[in-house]
């Protein structure tokens, strides 16, 4: 199963957050910077997750984002299906498919579907971030060429 931008990176978001220190705030653009993909792009994926409480953002100048929640009450699987708008599997309407009327595919790919999220519920956010001192080496060495762009 293939997960959109969108929830790759809002899922990437968190994982970046978790590692910070409890409570320390980070900026939507650095978190862009630091993933290179558009402001714009993070902005909107920030939003869902502050509307769904994964996330707490503080506006003002000395604001930023930081999760809402503790990784470990943050459910993966609950984060994608929130954040993917298409957990069919398939898309038979566009465009139209002739077989529809008699396809088993659309329901075997729903089956597929539920067992992957099914998985995916099983992992909460602290343990995509258990190896916490690994995926700090990889940030900080991302964070000099984040600091000059």
């Amino acid at each position: 199963m293939k997960l959109t931008t969108y929830t790759d990176f809002g899922l990437r978001t968190m994982m970046y957050l978790a590692t910070l220190p409890k409570g320390e705030l980070t900026s939507v653009a650095h978190v862009s910077k630091l993933y290179d993909v558009s402001r714009n792009h993070m902005v909107k994926v920030v939003n869902q997750l502050a509307r769904e409480g994964y996330i707490h953002a503080v506006r003002g100048k000395n604001g930023g984002i930081r999760l809402a929640r503790a990784p470990e009450d943050i459910n993966i699987g609950q984060v994608i299906r929130t954040l993917e708008h298409n957990l069919k599997g398939i898309d038979c309407g566009s465009p139209a498919c002739y077989l529809v009327p008699a396809c088993r595919l659309k329901d075997a790919l729903k089956l597929a579907m539920e067992a992957f999220l099914r998985v995916m519920e099983s992992y909460t956010l602290a343990d995509l971030v258990g190896n916490r001192d690994e995926l700090m080496v990889i940030f900080n060495q991302l964070e000099p060429q984040v600091a000059k762009a």
